[in-house]
Order: C-alpha cells, then sequence, then structure tokens
C-alpha cells in the first residue's frame, strides 16, 4: 500500500525543480522518493544540518517563507558546486 504525501512550493521552485529533474533523465515524483527513502535510512536528513556555535547565538528567524526558501536554494546549489 502507498499513500500520496504533498506539499506547496512557489512556482518558480517547482519549474526549476521539474527542469532540473527532467535533465537528470528522472521525475519529481521519482526525487521526492528517493529523498524520502534516503531520509528514513539516514533517520534524519541524508547531509548535515546543523548550526554552528556562531550561528546558534546569532540565529535569527526568516522574516518569511520565501526568504527562508531563497536561503535553502542557495545553500544547496553552494553545497552542491562544492562537491563537484
Amino acid at each position: 500500500m502507498s499513500i500520496q504525501i504533498a506539499t506547496r512550493v512557489d512556482d518558480d521552485q517547482a519549474a526549476m525543480f521539474k527542469e532540473t529533474t527532467r535533465r537528470l533523465g528522472t521525475t519529481p515524483s521519482d526525487v521526492l522518493r528517493m529523498f524520502i527513502s534516503a531520509f528514513n535510512e539516514h533517520r534524519g536528513f541524508p547531509y548535515d544540518v546543523r548550526l554552528t556555535r556562531e550561528t546558534q547565538e546569532n540565529a535569527m528567524p526568516f522574516d518569511s517563507e520565501r526568504e527562508a526558501t531563497e536561503y535553502a536554494s542557495r545553500l544547496a546549489l553552494r553545497l552542491s558546486d562544492e562537491t563537484r
């Protein structure tokens, strides 16, 4: 048995996601299934998610979900570039 999991994302993010998965020769659904499998296998994110001591002391909440999403996108691209 399987269930459907849904979320909302910004139109631009969704378009970029679909295009990137297409260019990788996969689908958005397959990518999400891969992420969920990796997340479950690692019992959390399959990559480091943490604050440094400096960040913990100076942490401020994002003003909006859009600001948080843009930050996460920039961070993911930076980490992707660093691992190439």
